[in-house]
């Protein structure tokens, strides 16, 4: 947590005011521009899960945080010359990363993600997500999630516990690293609905509430750079910065094994366990997809890095091929 002195205190207040006069009107635009993003639809006969919410918020055991935290590299090298050989069939990298200042805390660059428990897209990218974060650091802890039942009702992972009914926004998670930091900020609405997010005044003001002068600064940066520049500007979620590249969207279409077409989304229909199997031993196209996705995050981070450390993963040549894409 970025601590300030006191006597920079009326500075602040009177830098968070201009800040957030400066948000409402970026983001009244912004949230009408999210709630018609184009998104795979929901089967009008989903069945497996339906209404019950049952499961939802549980931590993943042992034996399944292990498959995100110990994942082997070999894994990883070969989603990557998948990728690079454009033998997967799912999109990967629609969304071209774009030159950022990375926020460095404590002198490590962060991974700063705004997304929401109703989004669909979000669900799917939480599981690229974690895969990518989990070879600079370890999760102690990941929890059982859903897109919202209106909006694909995919299964996700959490970074946290969240709450389902109210209209809020949750921070933090279980997650350390000595390379980087990982501050995601999740908007929150009740699941039950369809996909709805708070407007930037909200969002700013529940960072606020919250206290942690970290998120604020990483929501501040967020504003800075949709007004600096259209190709960082936020347009819906999720939204993710990793170190010095920033991404306007998921980096992949890992909804199943071919890309979803006329309101199918298989991956609606799976369990948490499904996911988590074809993860453990990938053999087909969605799990490659996975993998792959969080190939791109893992070499976004490297380049800003600068593969100085001895991360392993920074020296897989499928992420070395990658990191020379990326501009």
């Amino acid at each position: 947590m970025v601590r300030y002195e006191s006597a920079l205190r009326k500075l602040r207040i009177v830098s968070m005011a201009a800040l957030m006069l400066g948000i409402i009107a970026i983001f009244v635009s912004m949230t009408v521009l999210v709630l018609g993003t184009q998104q795979p639809a929901a089967p009008a006969n989903k069945t497996n899960f339906g209404s019950t919410l049952a499961g939802i918020n549980q931590p993943l055991n042992a034996t399944s945080l292990s498959i995100i935290n110990n994942a082997p590299n070999s894994y990883f090298e070969t989603a990557g010359e998948m990728y690079l050989n454009a033998t997967l069939t799912n999109p990967v990298y629609p969304s071209i990363a774009q030159n950022v200042n990375a926020l460095v805390v404590n002198g490590k660059p962060s991974v700063i993600y705004l997304g929401s428990i109703t989004c669909i897209w979000c669900g799917e990218n939480r599981w690229a997500m974690a895969l990518a974060l989990s070879r600079f650091g370890n999760f102690s802890a990941l929890y059982t999630g859903y897109s919202s039942l209106g909006d694909g009702d995919v299964p996700t992972l959490y970074w946290t516990p969240d709450q389902l009914n109210v209209s809020y926004d949750a921070i933090g998670n279980h997650y350390s690293s000595r390379y980087l930091n990982f501050i995601s900020i999740e908007d929150l609405n009740p699941i039950r609905g369809g996909f709805v997010i708070n407007s930037g005044s909200k969002i700013l003001s529940d960072l606020q509430q919250l206290g942690n002068q970290t998120y604020v600064q990483a929501f501040g940066l967020i504003v800075n750079l949709s007004t600096a520049n259209q190709s960082t500007a936020f347009k819906g979620t999720p939204y993710t910065i990793w170190g010095n590249y920033q991404f306007g969207g998921a980096d992949a279409e890992a909804f199943g094994n071919t890309t979803p077409s006329s309101g199918t989304v298989p991956l609606t229909y799976m369990t948490h366990a499904q996911v988590l199997s074809q993860l453990a031993s990938p053999a087909d196209q969605f799990a490659w997809t996975e993998y792959a996705g969080a190939d791109v995050y893992i070499a976004s981070m490297c380049k800003t890095l600068n593969n100085t450390s001895n991360l392993s993963a920074c020296q897989l040549p499928a992420i070395r091929g990658i990191e020379a894409q990326i501009k």
